[in-house]
């Protein structure tokens, strides 16, 4: 799969000015809203379309990066990168630590996903270009960012005794480069128990993708745990190369 826009090929070497200025480029060209020609409602399903996983995992200096495909439970393709860490974590600017390596894995994919769900943020982010957003717009390709835990904005109402299937609206404040109010994703409750509560997930969109449908596809896409399956594939094939590179 080619980058579309590889303009947008993350810069480790980039001082921290030149890199806030990048995201709010590529916020600028990023499409909040849907642009795509398949059913949302059908994410998941076996008659669905192509829904790519993307994770990374960690080891030494190296980085590991995976994208996995599926159309409903059934994996169609995978594939990997290893490269070096080029940049440390930042709060902000994860995309500059991972997207080049996630970049190099989309590169040695044969197949071009419909929607690519990331483990990380998308518009609900400073400048609104989390990593969703950023290789979403990279790619041209509709993606959904999904957090665990919530790096800016306001949710509307509490999300702390949600019960499986809702959701929140998460709202621009301050901390945000979005007018006050503007919904930029949801706290989705993708899973509930009653022995013990859970947190929910921070859904947002990347790029072609509403900050409604976003939260439709992160549900659609649920199997029997907290992460969408497609993300939570990922996260496992990951841990599969690396400790394989342990080994």
């Amino acid at each position: 799969m080619e980058v579309a826009r590889p303009e947008f090929r993350p810069d480790a070497a980039a001082s921290r000015e030149e890199m806030e200025a990048t995201q709010r480029e590529i916020a600028a060209s990023a499409v909040f809203e849907d642009r795509f020609d398949f059913d949302p409602a059908r994410a998941g399903r076996p008659e669905g379309p192509l829904v790519a996983g993307v994770d990374q995992a960690f080891l030494d200096d190296r980085v590991v990066s995976v994208v996995v495909v599926l159309r409903g439970d059934t994996v169609v393709e995978r594939a990997r990168s290893v490269s070096p860490t080029a940049f440390p974590y930042v709060p902000g600017l994860l995309s500059f630590r991972e997207g080049g390596p996630i970049l190099d894995a989309f590169e040695a994919l044969d197949t071009r996903p419909d929607l690519v769900l990331f483990d990380g943020s998308g518009r609900i982010h400073f400048r609104q270009a989390g990593l969703a957003t950023h290789m979403g717009v990279a790619l041209d390709v509709p993606a959904v960012g999904v957090a665990k835990s919530l790096l800016c904005g306001r949710p509307v109402a509490p999300t702390d005794e949600l019960a499986e299937g809702a959701r929140v609206a998460v709202e621009a404040n301050g901390r945000v480069d979005a007018p006050n109010g503007t919904v930029i994703g949801y706290a989705v409750q993708t899973r509930q128990f009653d022995s013990y509560r859970i947190n929910p997930l921070y859904v947002s969109p990347g790029h072609r993708v509403s900050a409604e449908t976003a939260a439709d596809v992160a549900l659609a896409c649920r199997g029997g745990y907290k992460l969408p399956e497609p993300t939570r594939l990922a996260d496992q094939y990951a841990d599969e190369v690396k400790r394989s590179l342990g080994d």
